[in-house]
């Protein structure tokens, strides 16, 4: 979508794109009430300004429309728009077996010990990236993890929206 059209687009049409970049209710209204922005550079730095202040209870349910590193289902359904972002951001994401079952096994020992999903930026990353940032992120204790997780996904929101409007 072109900046113009996004500044234009009736508030249903743009909350759905940025419904796309990130499941945060809040973060949406607080972009479109800012419209019109004057470049796309200036509409990412109020996306960003805004992620800055999502709430934990946000990030948590925004975590459910992701899938796992390695997985193609979320535990929320992804549009198909949604689905291409990740696909995208995972694609050098090898689906051997031997990578599967790390990340699996990965995924079970994270999600046991702080209560949600491994989020990592995928996009540019190799499996053996992934799975180092996994194992390191692992011996961190919750509130640290936290904070990771919030920028993952304000990182993931950024590149996503980045991705949708062009100048």
């Amino acid at each position: 979508m072109r900046l113009s059209e996004f500044n234009q687009s009736q508030n249903g049409e743009v909350n759905t794109l940025l419904k796309h970049c990130v499941h945060i209710e809040r973060w949406a209204h607080d972009i479109l009430q800012q419209r019109p922005f004057a470049s796309k550079e200036i509409l990412l730095q109020s996306a960003h300004r805004h992620a800055t202040t999502w709430t934990w209870d946000e990030i948590l349910a925004a975590l459910n429309t992701h899938p796992r590193i390695g997985e193609k289902k979320a535990q929320a359904e992804l549009s198909t728009k949604e689905q291409r972002f990740s696909d995208r951001e995972q694609a050098a994401v090898m689906q051997d077996s031997a990578t599967q079952q790390a990340l699996f096994q990965g995924n079970v020992s994270y999600e046991k010990k702080f209560g949600f999903i491994f989020l990592i930026k995928a996009s540019g990353l190799n499996s053996e990236e992934i799975l180092t940032a996994l194992n390191y992120r692992l011996s961190n204790d919750f509130d640290s993890e936290k904070r990771i997780v919030h920028q993952q996904l304000l990182e993931i929101a950024q590149l996503r929206l980045a991705q949708e409007i062009q100048a």
